[in-house]
């Protein structure tokens, strides 16, 4: 019976291993049609002219990689349009300003959230070791914060 079984899952390894190949072939034939006929190369369009999944592009790292390069050398880069009056330029001062400040802000968020999560962890080693010694404190089970 063993040896049955382990023939049973070499052949299934093998069919496995064949059917991704085969959609791996078909998404590299895919992005190759796309360039030829100078469509934009993203996720979706290689899915769609594969017929393959998301998730199966996203999984592999050399086809997620290409796809991502050949999309950013797709996407031009807009020139800066040269302001016509002061206006302009104080709006423009003032969006480069509001973005550094969404930035700075967003990392101050995410720094305040890790030490979040390390006090959480902290605490419950805490909670932990008094429960060990006999401490009557209730050991609460680990739990996962959300975003605010």
């Amino acid at each position: 019976m063993n040896d049955a079984r382990t023939k049973c899952t070499q052949t299934l390894a093998a069919a496995a291993k064949a059917k991704s190949q085969a959609k791996t072939e078909a998404a590299e034939k895919a992005i190759r049609t796309l360039v030829k006929r100078g469509e934009s190369i993203t996720f979706q369009a290689v899915q769609r002219e594969a017929n393959v999944s998301h998730a199966f592009l996203y999984n592999h790292p050399d086809l997620r990689g290409r796809i991502k390069r050949l999309r950013a050398q797709a996407r031009p880069v807009p020139a800066p349009t040269p302001p016509a009056d002061e206006q302009s330029t104080l709006v423009l001062a003032l969006t480069g300003q509001i973005t550094r400040l969404k930035k700075q802000h967003r990392e101050e968020v995410q720094a305040l959230r890790d030490a979040l999560e390390q006090a959480h962890g902290e605490n419950l080693d805490l909670r932990r070791e008094l429960a060990r010694r006999g401490g009557d404190a209730p050991v609460p089970q680990a739990r996962t914060i959300g975003p605010c």
